[in-house]
Protein backbone atom coordinates (compact mmCIF):
# COMPACT_ATOMS: atom_id res chain seq x y z
CA UNK A 1 0.00 0.00 0.00
CA UNK A 2 1.47 3.39 -1.11
CA UNK A 3 1.46 5.92 1.80
CA UNK A 4 -0.36 8.83 0.89
CA UNK A 5 1.46 12.42 1.38
CA UNK A 6 1.33 16.15 0.71
CA UNK A 7 4.51 17.35 -0.98
CA UNK A 8 3.19 17.77 -4.59
CA UNK A 9 0.13 19.82 -3.05
CA UNK A 10 2.40 21.86 -0.58
CA UNK A 11 5.71 22.70 -3.09
CA UNK A 12 3.87 23.42 -6.53
CA UNK A 13 6.60 25.44 -7.24
CA UNK A 14 9.05 23.62 -6.43
CA UNK A 15 11.10 21.28 -9.18
CA UNK A 16 10.96 17.30 -8.09
CA UNK A 17 14.35 15.60 -8.68
CA UNK A 18 13.38 12.40 -7.75
CA UNK A 19 10.73 10.14 -5.62
CA UNK A 20 10.40 6.89 -3.97
CA UNK A 21 7.07 6.49 -2.30
CA UNK A 22 6.01 2.37 -2.70
CA UNK A 23 6.65 1.81 0.80
CA UNK A 24 4.04 1.67 3.18
CA UNK A 25 5.91 3.11 6.22
CA UNK A 26 7.92 5.87 4.26
CA UNK A 27 7.72 8.19 1.43
CA UNK A 28 10.86 10.02 -0.01
CA UNK A 29 11.13 13.28 -2.40
CA UNK A 30 14.15 14.99 -3.38
CA UNK A 31 13.36 18.77 -4.17
CA UNK A 32 15.03 21.78 -5.46
CA UNK A 33 13.60 25.22 -4.82
CA UNK A 34 13.41 29.13 -5.61
CA UNK A 35 12.73 31.62 -3.48
CA UNK A 36 9.49 32.50 -2.19
CA UNK A 37 6.29 31.15 -0.68
CA UNK A 38 4.85 27.54 -0.68
CA UNK A 39 1.45 26.24 0.02
CA UNK A 40 0.39 25.70 3.68
CA UNK A 41 -2.04 22.44 3.42
CA UNK A 42 -2.48 20.41 6.49
CA UNK A 43 0.11 17.25 6.35
CA UNK A 44 -1.77 13.99 6.50
CA UNK A 45 1.81 12.37 7.88
CA UNK A 46 4.50 13.59 9.96
CA UNK A 47 7.30 15.60 7.24
CA UNK A 48 11.16 15.97 7.98
CA UNK A 49 12.93 18.13 5.77
CA UNK A 50 16.62 17.92 5.58
CA UNK A 51 18.75 20.79 3.79
CA UNK A 52 21.19 19.14 1.26
CA UNK A 53 22.87 22.27 -0.43
CA UNK A 54 22.01 26.14 -0.68
CA UNK A 55 20.30 28.32 2.10
CA UNK A 56 18.83 30.95 3.56
CA UNK A 57 16.47 32.43 5.66
CA UNK A 58 12.90 30.24 6.46
CA UNK A 59 10.03 31.81 8.31
CA UNK A 60 7.15 29.50 8.75
CA UNK A 61 4.15 29.95 11.39
CA UNK A 62 1.91 27.23 12.31
CA UNK A 63 -0.05 26.24 15.03
CA UNK A 64 0.09 29.72 16.12
CA UNK A 65 3.75 29.85 16.54
CA UNK A 66 6.57 31.99 14.17
CA UNK A 67 9.51 30.49 13.44
CA UNK A 68 12.45 32.48 11.57
CA UNK A 69 16.02 30.93 10.94
CA UNK A 70 18.77 31.20 9.09
CA UNK A 71 19.18 27.45 7.07
CA UNK A 72 22.29 25.75 6.42
CA UNK A 73 23.21 22.18 4.93
CA UNK A 74 22.73 19.46 7.72
CA UNK A 75 19.75 21.19 9.21
CA UNK A 76 16.24 19.93 9.36
CA UNK A 77 12.70 20.93 9.93
CA UNK A 78 9.85 18.65 11.31
CA UNK A 79 5.89 19.07 10.47
CA UNK A 80 4.21 16.75 12.60
CA UNK A 81 0.63 15.46 10.90
CA UNK A 82 -1.81 17.88 11.64
CA UNK A 83 -0.14 21.12 11.65
CA UNK A 84 -2.13 24.08 11.16
CA UNK A 85 0.49 26.06 9.29
CA UNK A 86 -0.45 29.16 7.52
CA UNK A 87 2.71 30.75 6.02
CA UNK A 88 6.04 28.80 4.14
CA UNK A 89 8.56 31.08 2.68
CA UNK A 90 12.25 30.71 1.65
CA UNK A 91 14.64 33.66 1.33
CA UNK A 92 16.75 31.82 -1.20
CA UNK A 93 17.53 28.29 -3.40
CA UNK A 94 17.54 25.25 -1.69
CA UNK A 95 18.16 22.02 -2.67
CA UNK A 96 15.69 19.38 0.35
CA UNK A 97 15.46 15.85 1.05
CA UNK A 98 11.57 15.20 2.47
CA UNK A 99 10.66 12.27 4.32
CA UNK A 100 7.28 11.44 4.92
CA UNK A 101 6.46 9.04 8.30
CA UNK A 102 3.08 7.66 8.82
CA UNK A 103 1.14 8.47 12.08
CA UNK A 104 1.07 4.19 12.56
CA UNK A 105 4.70 4.02 12.42
CA UNK A 106 5.62 6.80 15.29
CA UNK A 107 2.41 5.41 17.38
CA UNK A 108 3.74 1.65 17.18
CA UNK A 109 7.73 2.96 17.86
CA UNK A 110 5.93 4.92 20.97
CA UNK A 111 4.52 1.58 22.31
CA UNK A 112 7.26 -0.84 21.39
CA UNK A 113 10.48 1.02 22.59
CA UNK A 114 9.26 3.69 24.71
CA UNK A 115 5.78 1.76 26.40
CA UNK A 116 4.17 5.20 26.24
CA UNK A 117 0.35 5.35 24.94
CA UNK A 118 0.80 6.62 21.17
CA UNK A 119 -2.25 8.83 22.63
CA UNK A 120 -0.11 10.75 24.70
CA UNK A 121 2.69 11.32 22.07
CA UNK A 122 2.80 15.04 20.27
CA UNK A 123 5.99 15.19 18.05
CA UNK A 124 7.16 19.40 17.89
CA UNK A 125 6.61 21.64 15.10
CA UNK A 126 10.51 22.02 15.50
CA UNK A 127 13.62 24.17 12.89
CA UNK A 128 16.55 24.66 12.42
CA UNK A 129 17.90 21.24 14.00
CA UNK A 130 21.66 21.00 13.64
CA UNK A 131 21.42 17.35 14.72
CA UNK A 132 24.19 15.48 12.92
CA UNK A 133 22.85 12.12 14.80
CA UNK A 134 19.45 12.81 12.53
CA UNK A 135 21.28 13.89 9.36
CA UNK A 136 23.39 10.48 9.02
CA UNK A 137 20.32 8.23 10.23
CA UNK A 138 18.93 10.13 7.02
CA UNK A 139 20.81 11.22 4.71
CA UNK A 140 21.67 7.91 2.97
CA UNK A 141 18.17 7.74 1.47
CA UNK A 142 19.00 10.28 -1.30
CA UNK A 143 21.40 8.22 -2.76
CA UNK A 144 18.98 5.31 -2.58
CA UNK A 145 16.55 8.33 -4.79
CA UNK A 146 18.98 8.31 -7.60
CA UNK A 147 20.19 4.28 -8.42
CA UNK A 148 18.55 1.63 -9.72
CA UNK A 149 16.35 -0.59 -6.78
CA UNK A 150 17.95 -3.43 -5.23
CA UNK A 151 16.33 -5.96 -3.10
CA UNK A 152 17.83 -5.40 -0.20
CA UNK A 153 16.28 -1.78 -0.13
CA UNK A 154 13.39 -2.70 1.62
CA UNK A 155 14.89 -3.96 4.58
CA UNK A 156 17.50 -0.76 4.22
CA UNK A 157 14.78 1.41 4.24
CA UNK A 158 13.03 -0.74 7.14
CA UNK A 159 15.57 -0.32 9.86
CA UNK A 160 15.93 3.24 8.61
CA UNK A 161 12.42 4.05 9.37
CA UNK A 162 12.93 2.39 12.91
CA UNK A 163 15.83 4.60 13.56
CA UNK A 164 14.15 7.48 12.49
CA UNK A 165 10.86 6.98 14.45
CA UNK A 166 12.73 6.11 17.81
CA UNK A 167 15.21 9.19 17.59
CA UNK A 168 12.41 11.41 16.94
CA UNK A 169 10.61 10.64 20.11
CA UNK A 170 13.40 10.18 21.74
CA UNK A 171 14.28 13.79 20.92
CA UNK A 172 11.79 15.93 19.44
CA UNK A 173 8.37 15.37 21.37
CA UNK A 174 6.44 18.57 23.02
CA UNK A 175 7.75 17.93 26.56
CA UNK A 176 11.70 16.92 25.18
CA UNK A 177 12.45 19.89 22.62
CA UNK A 178 12.63 23.46 23.49
CA UNK A 179 13.46 26.03 21.24
CA UNK A 180 17.01 27.42 21.53
CA UNK A 181 17.61 30.79 23.52
CA UNK A 182 16.84 33.70 21.73
CA UNK A 183 19.92 35.99 23.58
CA UNK A 184 22.52 36.94 23.13
CA UNK A 185 21.32 36.32 19.27
CA UNK A 186 21.27 38.45 15.94
CA UNK A 187 17.81 38.37 15.46
CA UNK A 188 16.33 37.20 12.10
CA UNK A 189 15.44 41.24 11.36
CA UNK A 190 19.00 42.53 11.89
CA UNK A 191 20.29 39.18 10.18
CA UNK A 192 18.26 39.44 6.64
CA UNK A 193 19.56 42.59 6.49
CA UNK A 194 23.41 41.92 6.48
CA UNK A 195 22.40 38.70 3.98
CA UNK A 196 20.85 41.43 1.62
CA UNK A 197 23.75 43.82 1.76
CA UNK A 198 25.98 40.85 1.22
CA UNK A 199 23.90 39.76 -1.49
CA UNK A 200 23.58 43.08 -3.44
CA UNK A 201 27.57 43.67 -2.73
CA UNK A 202 28.77 40.92 -4.00
CA UNK A 203 30.95 42.52 -6.96
CA UNK A 204 32.48 45.37 -4.76
CA UNK A 205 34.38 45.27 -1.54
CA UNK A 206 32.84 43.89 1.52
CA UNK A 207 34.00 45.21 4.40
CA UNK A 208 33.67 43.99 8.15
CA UNK A 209 33.19 47.46 9.56
CA UNK A 210 29.91 47.77 6.73
CA UNK A 211 28.57 44.59 7.48
CA UNK A 212 28.43 45.89 11.10
CA UNK A 213 26.54 48.79 10.54
CA UNK A 214 23.85 47.24 8.73
CA UNK A 215 22.88 45.31 12.35
CA UNK A 216 23.71 48.34 14.20
CA UNK A 217 26.72 46.27 16.46
CA UNK A 218 30.80 46.70 16.49
CA UNK A 219 32.50 44.61 14.66
CA UNK A 220 33.59 42.68 17.15
CA UNK A 221 30.24 41.77 18.59
CA UNK A 222 28.61 41.68 15.24
CA UNK A 223 31.61 38.95 13.95
CA UNK A 224 30.80 36.74 17.02
CA UNK A 225 26.72 36.78 16.61
CA UNK A 226 27.10 35.85 13.27
CA UNK A 227 28.85 32.90 13.60
CA UNK A 228 26.37 31.98 16.18
CA UNK A 229 23.39 32.74 14.07
CA UNK A 230 25.17 31.25 10.28
CA UNK A 231 27.87 29.14 11.66
CA UNK A 232 30.40 30.72 9.39
CA UNK A 233 32.64 33.42 10.02
CA UNK A 234 31.30 37.13 7.62
CA UNK A 235 34.50 36.70 5.92
CA UNK A 236 34.13 32.55 5.25
CA UNK A 237 30.19 33.24 4.30
CA UNK A 238 30.85 36.24 1.83
CA UNK A 239 33.13 33.83 -0.10
CA UNK A 240 31.22 30.61 -0.20
CA UNK A 241 27.60 33.21 -1.58
CA UNK A 242 30.64 34.21 -3.96
CA UNK A 243 31.31 30.90 -5.43
CA UNK A 244 28.36 30.31 -5.05
CA UNK A 245 26.86 33.10 -7.36
CA UNK A 246 30.06 32.37 -9.78
CA UNK A 247 29.01 28.18 -9.86
CA UNK A 248 25.50 29.79 -10.90
CA UNK A 249 27.18 31.88 -13.43
CA UNK A 250 29.46 29.55 -14.54
CA UNK A 251 26.83 27.04 -15.97
CA UNK A 252 25.12 29.97 -17.94
CA UNK A 253 28.18 29.89 -19.99
CA UNK A 254 28.06 33.21 -20.90
CA UNK A 255 30.43 35.45 -19.20
CA UNK A 256 34.33 35.16 -19.57
CA UNK A 257 36.12 33.79 -16.24
CA UNK A 258 37.90 37.49 -16.45
CA UNK A 259 34.36 38.79 -16.65
CA UNK A 260 32.92 36.85 -13.64
CA UNK A 261 35.86 37.31 -11.54
CA UNK A 262 34.92 41.32 -11.55
CA UNK A 263 31.30 40.50 -11.40
CA UNK A 264 31.55 38.29 -7.88
CA UNK A 265 34.07 40.03 -6.49
CA UNK A 266 37.12 38.17 -6.67
CA UNK A 267 39.41 40.87 -8.24
CA UNK A 268 41.17 38.91 -10.66
CA UNK A 269 40.98 36.24 -12.84
CA UNK A 270 43.85 34.06 -10.94
CA UNK A 271 42.23 35.24 -7.87
CA UNK A 272 39.59 33.47 -8.62
CA UNK A 273 40.65 30.64 -9.91
CA UNK A 274 42.76 29.98 -6.39
CA UNK A 275 39.34 30.37 -4.23
CA UNK A 276 37.48 28.66 -6.29
CA UNK A 277 39.55 25.75 -6.61
CA UNK A 278 39.87 25.66 -3.05
CA UNK A 279 35.81 25.63 -2.61
CA UNK A 280 35.08 23.24 -5.42
CA UNK A 281 38.25 20.95 -6.15
CA UNK A 282 38.05 22.10 -9.50
CA UNK A 283 39.35 25.12 -11.79
CA UNK A 284 36.56 27.11 -12.63
CA UNK A 285 37.03 25.93 -16.35
CA UNK A 286 36.80 22.83 -15.49
CA UNK A 287 33.71 23.16 -13.74
CA UNK A 288 31.84 25.06 -16.80
CA UNK A 289 32.88 21.91 -18.99
CA UNK A 290 31.30 19.60 -16.40
CA UNK A 291 28.36 21.44 -16.40
CA UNK A 292 28.12 22.29 -19.98
CA UNK A 293 28.70 18.14 -21.40
CA UNK A 294 32.36 19.42 -22.84
CA UNK A 295 34.06 17.19 -20.94
CA UNK A 296 34.95 14.32 -18.52
CA UNK A 297 36.56 16.03 -15.38
CA UNK A 298 38.00 13.89 -12.62
CA UNK A 299 37.26 16.34 -8.98
CA UNK A 300 38.16 15.40 -5.45
CA UNK A 301 34.16 15.64 -5.04
CA UNK A 302 31.42 13.61 -6.35
CA UNK A 303 30.56 14.56 -9.67
CA UNK A 304 26.82 13.97 -9.15
CA UNK A 305 27.03 16.90 -6.78
CA UNK A 306 28.54 19.32 -9.24
CA UNK A 307 25.71 18.55 -11.67
CA UNK A 308 22.82 18.91 -9.70
CA UNK A 309 24.41 22.46 -8.88
CA UNK A 310 24.39 23.12 -12.48
CA UNK A 311 20.63 22.04 -13.16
Amino acid sequence: MVLVTHGDQKYQNSEKLAEASDWPGLSIEHRKFEAGCQATPVPVCTELVMLLSGGGMVCRAGNGEVQKSLARPGMSYLVPVGTQESHLELSDRMECLHLYLPPALLDQSALADFDIDPAKVEIAYAHGLADQVLFHICSPLRDLLHRPRQPIDALFVEGIQVALAAHLLGNYTTDRWHAPDRSPSLDPRRLQRVLDYIEASLGGDIRLEDLAAQACLSPYHFSRLFREATGLSPHRYVTDRRVQAARHELARNRLSLVEIALEFGFGSQANFTRVFRKAASLTPGQYRELCCGQAEVKADRDDTAFRRDCA
